[in-house]
């Protein structure tokens, strides 16, 4: 492959520009007679006439950037897929794999274009893939013509996608995140230009809010949610929201439980209460699933043992707080018990020790970014059984050591939640905890009482940093035990009249748990509101994008 520079040719062949090796483009024989013969109107009409028509690069084919003949920069024609084999011509590096080790390497990369800086015959560009930046400098030289350089600083602008060609070199960028290194640019091809413009920068969407300049609203960033999601700081969130899932299905397909999937369009309530979007289904009354809780108690009727699921949750709550949606992803876990709740309890604590564990091993530049953009110091926690399980009576009593009133039977405020975190992180040095024996009156029909005190029951909650990321209990297994506590929350037994029906035929006593993965996502990284860890959030307010 040539290195040179190459002419420059339209598509119908008229040659309107040259490297900065070949000669200016000749007139042919005569033309210097001609010239005198024209006014001096006319001579400056058809030398700025010659000016433009050597500015414009015509459309290149993607297939032939290796040829000799092809120029060194320009816009391709549509990509459309023409032919297989040319995706293997060249082999394209990432931004990630560029450092020390590479010096001296010629590398094809596609990247973004972060921010664009002319400077006399130079350009400097930030490059962008995914959460890596890096820098590159486009120099006149005998590689660079200056036309190349020209062309660039007028047609190359922000989040404009492009192929780079060029050599590795040995450099101090700290402001990219590939930081002792930058490429020399010898080729650059526009893949996918910006029409019109950008309704916000990437740079000021990602800009801490404690750092001067322009600053983004986050109603405006959700407004234009994709240029947000260009952020590194937000593309590494959905990596670390990524990591969470994969991490919950390896822990728990080791600890015996099997994935399902069930319908999240049913016919009643899966919590009870009126929190449900209600919808026609060919002229029946439906709902979308709350939670996939009905479902995940009949399979382990049907002897699953042990079931998780990963999956939309629904709750038409008019709630617009900073840890609310009323669409989020459930991580739900169901489990068949032996003698006691606390052995759900156990796997849950061995589930998330390895979420939290694995996600600082595997995800230790994504929170770097993270914790640039919000400075929020990590979550601490003790290993698996000896972070703090409190019962709510206990908890209930600490607050009131503290100043704060509360009843015996009254469920905790976010006030009193957050309290009760700094009053434990204190005397346990840790921000990961179980609160148990919830009073019966603020949990679910399906939960099972407290054996020696019915105002209590055999349900859990556990926090991060002050606040719910799992909510779980026994579930009761007992049919007559379970059609009374319906009737007393005065659920019409028809409306359920399956999930009921699955407890007549012997049920195995079991527990589980619903988790957010949005909110555990917000409280392990510290990032302060839930929706900048929804993808494209839903909220009382907001139905768009």
């Amino acid at each position: 492959m040539s290195e040179g520079n190459e002419k420059f040719v339209q598509d119908n062949n008229q040659q309107v520009g040259s490297s900065s090796e070949d000669p200016a483009p000749k007139e042919g024989a005569g033309s210097e007679k001609r010239q005198q013969k024209l006014s001096k109107a006319e001579r400056i009409a058809l030398r700025n006439q010659a000016n433009s028509e050597n500015s414009l690069v015509s459309k290149i084919d993607y297939l032939s950037v290796h040829d000799d003949t092809t120029q060194n920069f320009g816009e391709y024609h549509l990509i459309q897929s023409q032919a297989v084999a040319a995706s293997a011509s060249r082999v394209f590096s990432s931004v990630s794999s560029l450092n020390k080790d590479r010096v001296g390497e010629r590398v094809w990369i596609r990247a973004r274009v972060d921010t664009i800086r002319p400077k006399g015959r130079s350009a400097f560009l930030v490059l962008r893939q995914s959460q890596y930046t890096l820098q590159a400098v486009v120099s006149e030289s005998d590689r660079v013509s200056r036309q190349m350089v020209k062309w660039i600083s007028k047609e190359v602008g922000e989040e404009c996608i492009l192929d780079i060609y060029g050599n590795v070199v040995e450099a101090t960028v700290k402001s990219c995140s590939q930081h002792d290194v930058e490429l020399q640019v010898w080729k650059l091809y526009i893949v996918s230009k910006v029409k019109g413009r950008l309704p916000i920068r990437v740079e000021d969407a990602g800009r801490p809010e404690w750092q001067e300049g322009v600053h983004v609203l986050r109603d405006t960033r959700l407004d234009n949610r994709v240029l947000d999601l260009r952020v590194p700081s937000q593309q590494a969130i959905f990596r670390i929201q990524s990591g969470v899932c994969q991490l919950f299905r390896e822990i728990l397909l080791r600890e015996g439980f099997i994935e399902i999937h069930s319908p999240k369009i049913i016919a009643g309530a899966s919590e009870g209460g009126a929190e449900v979007f209600k919808l026609n289904y060919f002229g029946q009354n439906a709902c979308l699933a709350q939670s996939p809780q009905l479902y995940k108690q009949m399979a382990i009727c049907a002897d699953l043992d042990r079931v998780f699921e990963i999956g939309p949750v629904f709750r038409a709550e008019n709630s617009y707080t900073h840890r609310h949606l009323c669409e989020f992803t459930g991580l739900d876990i169901e489990m068949a018990i032996r003698d006691h709740y606390f052995e759900v309890v156990d796997v849950l604590e061995r589930l998330f020790i390895g979420i939290f564990e694995g996600i600082r091993q595997r995800f230790a530049n994504e929170i770097e970014l993270v914790q640039q953009k919000f400075q929020i110091s990590p979550i601490t926690y003790l290993p698996p059984g000896q972070n703090p399980r409190l019962h709510f009576p206990e908890a209930v009593q600490l607050l009131r050591e503290n100043g704060y009133v509360i009843e015996d039977l009254e469920d905790l405020s976010s006030e009193n939640e957050k309290a009760l975190g700094k009053i434990i992180k204190e005397k346990y040095g840790t921000d990961f905890y179980t609160l148990a024996s919830y009073p019966a009156s603020v949990r679910p029909f399906y939960t099972m009482p407290k054996a020696d005190d019915s105002r209590y029951s055999n349900s859990f909650d556990m926090f991060i940093r002050g606040e719910e990321i799992v909510s779980g209990a026994q579930r009761i297994h007992d049919w007559d035990l379970l059609e009374s506590r319906v009737k007393a929350k005065n659920i019409p037994l028809s409306s359920i009249e399956d999930y009921m029906n699955a407890f007549l035929y012997g049920a195995p006593p079991h527990g589980g748990a619903g988790i957010g993965l949005e909110r555990v996502v917000m409280l392990y990284l510290g990032v302060g509101n839930i929706r900048e860890c929804s993808m494209f959030p839903r909220d009382p307010k907001r139905l768009r994008p």
